[in-house]
């Protein structure tokens, strides 16, 4: 996009299609790929991690619990910081960040070192992921948005495709550092990117301390919120476990898992692009719903893998089939009904929802985590199950308090 296609001081939404920002959109899949890569690393190679530095499972959990509470305090916050960058240096800059620790966790000489250099590290999802998404309404006009949203999302489902596979096969056989080194590679080449596509002078208003409390006082948009927290605790209670859960429990080796990420990737990106092409007419909230139902059916089949006798690969993946469709979907269909339900209100809202995707998963690594310590490793997927549930029920509460929403778009 050329200067000449956006003001100086960009503060809102082109009235028609920009042929040119799909450069852009781009751009901004890969940073959420390179992001949700460097998420999802520690679960991939929480076994060598677990041996290469000497400590328990349940405290290389805590790689992931101590980011999440630090990118889900952090990204409000920073919502608020930030409101006057431009977007084009503040995302190049937060991916360059991301490479810098990255790098830096991948020389950790201990595993307190690790601790510290992770969560400084997990810093910048806690910008990228909210601003790119708040940044999409500058570069196509609303009719637009969902599906550019969705399609933005799309990187986190590559990186389940290819990152977490790829990380738990590296951590396997070259060991964890050179999974983080990989990641550190690729922010590196994210900021580059985004630096040379990303049109100058990308600004969206500043939310003002009454769009925030308009935000905060809102029963709808904070219960759409609650559903993310919910899905993202439910999800990770089991997820951040894979490698322990699938080594002990189904008897995998690091080749297995990595096939098994790399089919519940292979699906979750399918559920995405799925999602992408028909989310506007089915309705975010609907689609949110459908996503919920599907985790839901997996984690209450879960036990059936190992019902039979010997634990069955293929059916595994069957059952996790739904899961997988619908894990990675139901975050971008959460994105895009907090910016259909108020597009003004679209930087605090989403900033909100990236903060109760990284504090659930800080929730779920912390409860999975107690529940390996207690002996509970085989019934994970129940917790996981009631919490999922309970998201399911808010969903349908938000969607009932939808019109008390200020300024929605009806």
């Amino acid at each position: 996009m050329t200067d000449s296609s956006t003001s100086s001081r960009t503060t809102s939404a082109p009235t028609s299609a920009a042929p040119s920002a799909g450069p852009a959109l781009r751009a901004l899949l890969f940073g959420n790929f390179v992001i949700g890569a460097g998420v999802m690393v520690v679960p991939g190679t929480l076994n060598d991690i677990s041996a290469s530095l000497d400590v328990s499972i349940p405290q290389t959990g805590l790689l992931i619990t101590v980011g999440g509470v630090l990118i889900g305090l952090g990204a409000p916050l920073a919502a608020g910081l930030v409101a006057g960058w431009d977007r084009r240096r503040l995302l190049a800059l937060s991916l360059l960040w991301y490479g810098v620790f990255m790098a830096a966790s991948a020389c950790a000489p201990s595993y307190g070192w690790l601790l510290v250099l992770r969560a400084l590290a997990m810093m910048p999802p806690g910008i990228f992921t909210p601003q790119a998404a708040a940044s999409v309404g500058l570069l196509v006009p609303p009719s637009q948005r969902g599906r550019a949203i969705t399609t933005i999302f799309l990187g986190w489902s590559l990186a389940s495709v290819l990152g977490m596979p790829l990380s738990a096969w590296i951590g396997g056989v070259m060991g964890w550092r050179w999974a983080f080194g990989l990641v550190a590679l690729l922010a590196l080449v994210g900021a580059a990117w985004v630096w040379r596509v990303l049109p100058d002078g990308m600004r969206p208003p500043a939310i003002s301390r009454q769009g925030w409390a308009q935000t905060l006082r809102s029963p709808a948009l904070m219960g759409v919120v609650a559903v993310t927290l919910f899905y993202s605790f439910s999800q990770m209670t089991l997820f951040a476990y894979f490698a322990p859960y699938h080594q002990q429990m189904m008897g995998m080796g690091a080749a297995a898992l990595a096939l098994l990420l790399l089919w519940f990737g292979v699906f979750g990106l399918a559920g995405n692009l799925l999602l992408s092409r028909h989310i506007d007419r089915l309705g975010p909230a609907r689609a949110v719903t459908m996503t919920l139902v599907g985790i839901a059916l997996t984690l209450a089949l879960w036990p059936l893998s190992r019902a039979f006798g010997a634990p069955s690969f293929w059916l595994h993946a069957l059952i996790a089939l739904p899961w997988a469709l619908c894990g990675f979907a139901c975050n971008s269909a959460q994105q895009a009904r907090l910016v259909q339900l108020a597009p003004a209100l679209a930087s605090a809202t989403i900033a909100l929802n990236s903060s109760a995707i990284y504090a659930g998963q800080a929730l779920g690594a912390a409860l999975g985590a107690s529940l390996i310590a207690q002996g509970l490793l085989a019934h994970l997927h129940l917790y996981g199950l009631g919490l999922v549930l309970i998201g399911l029920g808010v969903s349908l509460w938000a969607g009932r308090r939808a019109s008390t929403v200020p300024g929605a778009a009806r």
